[in-house]
């Protein structure tokens, strides 16, 4: 738990921090928003949108805040003018969508991810990050309770679902433990009451996805094998080409206003 905080965090630190988690929501809603038009039914393709949709909006208001610490910068430069090795969003995110469900998991397991996140959050010693943790946690239960009823939905339907279903948990367990991995940042940050405790955020992250997938039928990962680096710029080929494609008409016109 946090607690009154000690000292107060450096503004690079808190920069630092509150870049990553909008990293987070900006390149997952933009997977989100390749579905758009191309999803399996029409209230899919709108549910799809309306989650990218709540978390773009998550990063906007992070972008906004990390620019009035700044002092210099806005939520276009954030987005659109920094590079993949200066993104440090999470590698779960940046993965393509792949099939349905894929995309499934990969929700699954961030919106969860972040329910519990902005839970701690909402008690952390920054009064703008705990209001803006404090609306995305009513957002994300949404989030969190669509995916779950998918993962019911085709965990439990067909033996083609299932399978599908599997393997999808099979290829993205791999990037789960980078959510919990605490770094120095961190560790400065949670001195200061504004951190999460990493250790009790993987507990409370386990136990709920792992309750989900048994309710599913489908199984946890044997392979523990995990790959991380997003928080450090070290990045999958799959940013850069996406970053291409999100930037290139900003980088056109820089300045513009439509």
């Amino acid at each position: 738990m946090m607690g009154e905080a000690a000292t107060s965090p450096s503004v690079e630190d808190l920069i630092a921090y509150t870049l990553r988690h909008a990293d987070d929501c900006l390149v997952l809603s933009h997977r989100l928003a390749e579905w758009s038009s191309r999803a399996p039914d029409l209230e899919e393709d709108i549910a799809l949108t309306n989650i990218g949709l709540d978390l773009l909006g998550q990063a906007r208001l992070l972008y906004t805040y990390a620019g009035e610490l700044d002092g210099h910068k806005t939520e276009d430069d954030y987005a659109y003018l920094r590079n993949e090795r200066q993104y440090t969003n999470l590698l779960l995110v940046e993965q393509p969508n792949g099939d349905f469900a894929r995309t499934i998991v990969r929700q699954l397991m961030f919106s969860t991810y972040q329910q519990h996140l902005w839970a701690q959050l909402q008690t952390a010693s920054d009064p703008t990050l705990a209001a803006i943790a404090a609306k995305a946690a009513k957002e994300t239960a949404y989030h969190l309770r669509h995916a779950r009823t998918w993962v019911q939905r085709l965990g439990n339907g067909t033996s083609e679902s299932h399978a599908r279903m599997q393997s999808a948990i099979d290829a993205l367990w791999r990037f789960s433990d980078e959510m919990f991995k605490a770094d120095e940042l961190d560790r400065r940050l949670a001195e200061t009451g504004l951190a999460v405790d990493a250790n009790g955020l993987a507990q409370s992250w386990h136990a709920s996805i792992e309750a989900d997938l048994n309710q599913a039928a489908l199984a946890v990962p044997e392979d523990l094998h995990q790959t991380d680096g997003g928080r450090f710029g070290r990045h999958t080929n799959h940013l850069g080409l996406m970053l291409a494609e999100m930037q290139v008409l900003h980088r056109a016109h820089p300045g513009a206003r439509w």
